[in-house]
């Protein structure tokens, strides 16, 4: 092995084997309890983020409709138990819509 290729393998190796660090929107959802009702393959108390994201796929306007429900809040598409307001911005609940709507 050449000295070069050693070395990386010697400092970055250990690097490699970390977990995988969720996205900063993930992040930002799981600090705001988003993953206490919804998962993201699952239904939970609220519907998982891949039916979310497959109910709304042909929607153009799926961005803009997911995010202000994120914030206000929102009750009876998924069943009888309403979605409390969260406390985010405009532009995080936009993040967020955009996330859901990606998951597969």
């Amino acid at each position: 092995m050449k000295k070069p290729v050693a070395w990386m393998m010697l400092t970055l190796g250990p690097l490699l084997a970390l977990p995988v660090q969720a996205s900063g929107v993930e992040a930002l959802m799981k600090s705001k309890s988003c993953f206490a009702c919804h998962a993201t393959n699952t239904k939970m108390v609220g519907p998982s983020y891949k039916d979310v994201a497959a109910k709304y796929k042909t929607d153009k306007g799926a961005v803009s409709k997911l995010a202000l429900k994120i914030r206000k809040g929102g009750a009876g598409v998924w069943g009888g138990v309403p979605m409390p307001a969260n406390a985010v911005s405009e532009a995080e609940a936009k993040q967020m819509a955009e996330w859901i709507l990606k998951v597969k």
